[in-house]
């Protein structure tokens, strides 16, 4: 399919005041409960899978979603929400088109950290770690069991490149929409999933004063080392 890329425009130039935002004084305290140690699971997998069943008890809008950072090998970051899809022994599991920036930004650096922040209960983790490919067939099962929409949609977006128009996406939706009419639709190729393999986690606690409550959990050797970080 054709993708036409649009001339570029001038840039207009605004004046500062327009888009200045004065939000110097916005400002919260976080008072909902404090975080020690002896709390602490010694096993981060099982203590995040215990504040992820909080936050579910909480009603915490889209609780799997997380803000993945990558970069380039140059050191440049990017950064963008995407949905968590399992969490086991083995890491955090996401899918993705394997030729948007983040596909290409993990090809060549494949390093990631993953932020998840549940503000109703005033807590945020932080997952530091490699990034490696999972299997076609887990990948395959994925999508799979995805909505149709989605299925159709992960065929017609080539993510993260330029194109002409949004009738451009609905055209190409169009079109294989009658492709695979009354078929079932398989995994594109250049479309799968990733499992960051975390080598260190954060349990982050609001508090009063921003003394928040940090706990890093280190791996080392077999096991893991928690340290209380300042705020």
């Amino acid at each position: 399919m054709l993708f036409i890329t649009k001339k570029k425009q001038p840039v207009k130039k605004y004046q500062k005041s327009s888009y200045m935002l004065n939000i110097n004084r916005l400002r919260r305290e976080y008072h909902l409960k404090p975080l020690e140690i002896n709390q602490l699971n010694d096993n981060p997998f099982l203590q995040f899978s215990v504040w992820f069943e909080e936050a579910r008890q909480a009603n915490v809008l889209e609780i799997n979603a997380m803000a993945l950072a990558t970069a380039s090998p140059e050191g440049r970051p990017s950064c963008r929400i995407v949905l968590l899809k399992e969490m086991d022994r083995r890491g955090f599991s996401f899918f993705t088109n394997y030729e948007s920036r983040k596909g290409e930004e993990l090809t060549a650096n494949p390093y990631a950290c993953a932020n998840f922040h549940w503000k109703i209960l005033e807590r945020q983790v932080i997952v530091n770690g490699a990034i490696e490919k999972l299997s076609r067939e887990e990948s395959e099962a994925y999508f799979s069991s995805r909505p149709r929409g989605s299925q159709l949609g992960a065929w017609t977006s080539p993510q993260s490149r330029v194109i002409e128009s949004r009738e451009v996406l609905e055209q190409a939706y169009v079109h294989f929409e009658k492709m695979y009419a009354g078929k079932e639709i398989p995994t594109p190729p250049y479309w799968g999933g990733y499992r960051l393999i975390p080598t260190c986690f954060e349990f982050w606690q609001g508090r009063s004063n921003r003394l928040h409550d940090r706990f890093r959990y280190s791996l080392s050797g077999g096991g893991w080392i928690i340290d209380r970080l300042a705020p």
